[in-house]
This record gives C-alpha cells, structure tokens and sequence, in this order.
C-alpha cells in the first residue's frame, strides 16, 4: 500500500480542474473581459464546448453541482430557450472563427430534459457554430435513462456517456439519497452498448458514510463486471457549511482520513489489477481507451470535467455557472439561472466573474498541469533553487526525485500529488520563483 503520512492529508487541497482556482475568481472580470478573449481567437484553433444542464429529477444529499429539481416545465423551457441564444450570441461574436472538435453535456443531469429537447439543443448546437463531425460526451443520471434515451444518443453520433454510479450498496444508497438498484446500471450499459454507443464511463465514490471495505469490494466487483471505458473513484468530501443538502447525510459514520487512505488505495488496486491504466490521481482507463492512449504519451490534460486527453487551448462554457477558459482568461457565467435568463434575452454574454492570467501564473499552471496529469515537470531556472530547497522533505520521504531539471512524483505520490502541486501554486504554495533578471538596455 501507498506510504501513509496524515500529517501530509490533514490539510484539504484544491483539485485543480483549472489554475487559478474558482476561488480566485472575481466580478471584476465579466462580459468585457470575456468578449475580447472571444475576439482574439485565431481561426482554425481547436475549440471544445460545454454545454450545461442544471436540473435533475432528484437532487442527491451529497452533490456539490450547481443543479435544481426539473419540477417546472416552463422553466425548463424557459432554460433552454436562452441557451439557444447564448450558443447563437457566442458563436456570432466568433463570426466562423476556430474550430469545434468536443461537445459535452453536463450537470445536474442533462436527461433531466427531454430526448426531443436534448436533440433540437444538439442541433442548434451543430447549426450556429457549423461543427462537423464532433466528439459529443454526456453525462447521465441512470435512474431517469430509458431506450428513448439510448436511441436518442446513438443517433445523434454520441461519443461518449457517463453514468453517476457512486456506489451499488443499497444501504449507502439510502443513506446519500441516491437509491438506483444495480438493474438500473445494467439496463443503462445494456441499452447503450446495444445501440453502439460502447465507451461508458462509471463515476465511483469512496469515503461515503457507513461505507465498508466490503461495501466497496462489491462495488468494485459489479464495476469491474459491466467494465465500464473509463472510471473516476472520488473522495466524498462532507461540506455542509457551503453546501446544504449535504445536511441530511448523518456524518456521524463517515470513514475516518486512515480508512478514507485505505479505500482510495483499495480501488487502485483492484482496478489496475483488473487491467485499468491508472490517470492522474482518481481516473482509470481501459486500454486502448483515448485516455490511457494519452496517458501513455504524456498528452492527458485536466479541466472542468476532470482527467482528459482533450488538448483544444479553448473551452467555452454555456449555461448558468458554466465556466470558459483561454490561455489568458477563465470566466464563469452567472451562477442564477434567473438572472443567467435575464442577461441572456438582454442578448448580453453572461460572464459574471472570473481571473486574468499573468505571466507567471501561466508558469504555474503548466507546472502544476505537468505533474497531476503527467507526473513529473520540467523547471526552469527560475524555479529549480526554490523548489529544490522546498521538495527535500518529500524527496526524503521517498515521494518525488530528480531526473535533471524535471521533479518527477514516484508511485507512493499518488494520494498526495495536489499537496504537491500546491507548492507551486503563487497563491498558497511556498514556492516562489526566483525573480528575473533585469533587461539589459542598449
């Protein structure tokens, strides 16, 4: 098992699905900012969209996701109409400019629409930014899948489905609020795999309350059974202060940090021994899967979804509290789905708030890139004394080494890889660049 050091997990870490953090974002970026990184793209630069749906049928004690009931027909309505008109705003601003190659759907639980709807917001999609022949990824909440559905997405040349799968124990099931028997997952490969739609991905939690290590055994069995393309095993993390559904989960039986270790290390045990390529710090791929392709020629990248092999330097998010992000610029949009509504038949951009990139803080995002997607990061000169001095303690506990310039994690790294990172965060970390020379004048 990997080496356990609790003094190194005590301390809660971003993720880094981008740099800077969505903590860093302010209102002093919005639609301006957001207008002039849109203006200044190239043509022909790879572009990849994500489109977001936050309604779900039954809202989950433990989601984190920006998401309500689709309890009203006419706000969903009302929704997807302004949808429409931001894909149509974004795209005229554009005005024929880069080049879609990744259409995803997320949430909530974009099934929480209609399969008609889904397929006219697909097609408004494809017909305003004139997108041939994309990559298109949904994620799916099975309890509200049907055949419908799994026609709907073969014919619409669907890629790609995520299933939210979390854990098949019934008794962990009734204890988040999320109660879908094991037939429920089945029917939903079954149904996809029939149409050929065959690269499914299963997202696994551990660290759920009263989850046992049988508990996640047997969700392992069922998982590796049904073999899934891919697999993401999450940490639950409990955050009832920012996040109030969560107060319905009794924390009282949560794993505590050494059996939440045990777990995360269970999985990738069985996992890789069942064949899985391990990606970054909590994703799997079958191989020959995309993302184990990428992982083995060092091209997986991170964003807003999680480990992947989508390398387009342009993600443009559209919906309420989705997220757009350039080489220089992340923006959010309006979190509200009112308000969002209200911006949008204003034929206003609905960036509300987001973060600049300087120089350095691009130097930190690739470092940090590198090393969770990679596993190791070139430094420059710049960085090498510093680091060097800051990494002796984890190079002594036999979590990193040295190759030449480059940090590189070892395999014991792996639960601690954002602890890490976080060290050449500007923000946080305690590695600060040496600074630059003076440019000579003539």
């Amino acid at each position: 098992m990997w080496s356990y050091y609790p003094e190194l997990l005590a301390r809660p870490v971003p993720r880094y699905t981008s740099y800077p953090t969505a903590v860093e974002f302010t209102e002093a970026i919005g639609p301006a900012e957001y207008a002039r990184a849109l203006d200044e793209v190239e043509s022909a630069t790879p572009i990849s969209l994500y489109i977001h749906i936050p309604f779900c049928e039954q809202i989950c004690w433990y989601c984190g996701c920006n998401t309500g009931a689709a309890n009203r027909k006419q706000r969903l309505s009302d929704y997807l109409a302004a949808l429409g008109s931001e894909l149509a705003l974004v795209a005229k601003r554009l005005g024929g400019r880069g080049r879609i190659q990744r259409i995803a759907f997320g949430g909530g639980s974009p099934n929480a629409i209609a399969p008609i709807d889904f397929v006219r917001l697909l097609d408004r999609t494809m017909t305003v930014f004139d997108v041939s022949r994309p990559d298109i990824s949904i994620e799916i909440d099975p309890r509200g899948f049907s055949p419908e559905w799994a026609l709907v997405l073969a014919a619409s040349n669907v890629t790609r489905v995520s299933l939210g799968v979390q854990t098949f124990a019934p008794h962990i099931q009734q204890a988040i609020g999320r109660v879908q028997p094991l037939a429920d997952i089945e029917r939903a490969v079954a149904g996809l795999r029939l149409r050929g739609v065959d690269a499914i991905n299963f997202d696994l939690m551990f660290g759920l309350p009263g989850q046992s290590f049988d508990d996640l055994d047997a969700t392992l069995d069922e998982t590796i059974r049904l073999a899934p393309s891919r697999i993401a095993l999450f940490g639950y993390a409990h955050l009832p202060e920012m996040l109030p559904r969560q107060r319905r989960i009794d924390a009282s039986n949560l794993p505590d940090m050494r059996l939440r270790f045990e777990q995360a290390w269970r999985g990738y045990e069985r996992l890789t021994e069942a064949g899985y390529i391990p990606v970054g710090f909590d994703h799997f791929a079958r191989p020959g899967d995309p993302l184990a392709d990428a992982a083995a020629q060092g091209r997986v990248n991170r964003n807003f979804q999680g480990f992947t092999e989508d390398d387009a330097p342009i993600l443009l998010g559209f919906g309420a509290s989705a997220i757009s992000k350039f080489p220089g610029l992340i923006v959010q949009n309006e979190k509200r789905a009112g308000l969002y509504r209200d911006l949008v038949r204003e034929n206003r951009l609905a960036a509300a708030r987001g973060v600049e990139l300087d120089e350095e803080d691009r130097e930190c995002a690739v470092i940090i890139r590198d090393l969770l997607c990679r596993g190791r990061a070139t430094l420059g000169p710049r960085w090498l004394k510093p680091a060097r001095r800051e990494m002796a303690p984890f190079v002594e506990r036999a979590l990193v080494t040295w190759d030449g310039d480059d940090l590189v994690l070892l395999d014991d790294a792996r639960p601690y890889s954002r602890l890490i990172a976080e060290r050449f965060d500007r923000r946080r970390g305690s590695i600060s660049p040496v600074e630059r020379a003076p440019a000579l004048t003539a």
